[in-house]
């Protein structure tokens, strides 16, 4: 992560931070806000900008194609996937203000979240991608196919995988 100083002054970092409707990725985003944006910042450290993401499925992928009455279905579903975007935000959006960090993007993109994350990066020009865990074996993220496993091979930034402490869990 890479803080550039120009004629004086330290430039913003951008911190992006991946979001799902799980505790693992609000911790990830709680950690954030008191490690880069509170009174736990280094003292003299450069201001952060923080991105936060939300990947909302695209319905389709949620019922797969040519299912018998997927194309009724398809409104309806769509609009679940938009109701709980919505509600991923609006936390996200209570736990910033609670930690008094007001100054913050929020975006729904629909698609994929490895690649929406990794398009996030480049779109903020991220210096910093911070995601939660959720503590699986290796064996496991590899047929689920982790979304943390991609981002940190293919992210244009340094990833952070944010583990809960065990007592947390």
């Amino acid at each position: 992560m890479a803080v550039v100083e120009v004629t004086g002054e330290k430039e913003q970092k951008v911190i992006l931070v991946g979001i799902t409707n799980c505790k693992e990725s609000f911790y990830a985003l709680d950690w954030t806000l008191r490690h880069h944006f509170s009174g736990e910042a280094k003292p003299g450290a450069a201001a952060s900008k923080l991105f936060v993401v939300y990947a909302k499925a695209t319905p389709s992928s949620v019922i797969g194609f040519g299912g018998l009455g997927s194309v009724d279905i398809l409104p309806f579903v769509e609009s679940s996937l938009s109701e709980i975007a919505t509600s991923v935000i609006a936390e996200a959006r209570e736990l910033c203000v609670a930690k008094t960090t007001s100054e913050v993007v929020y975006e729904v993109i629909e698609g994929d979240a490895s690649t929406v994350l990794c398009d996030a990066v480049e779109k903020f020009q991220a210096d910093l991608l911070v995601l939660g865990s959720y503590g699986y074996p290796s064996i496991k993220r590899t047929v689920i196919r982790s979304v943390k496993d991609y981002c940190a091979h293919y992210a244009n930034c340094n990833v952070l995988i944010v583990k809960q402490p065990m007592q947390e869990n």
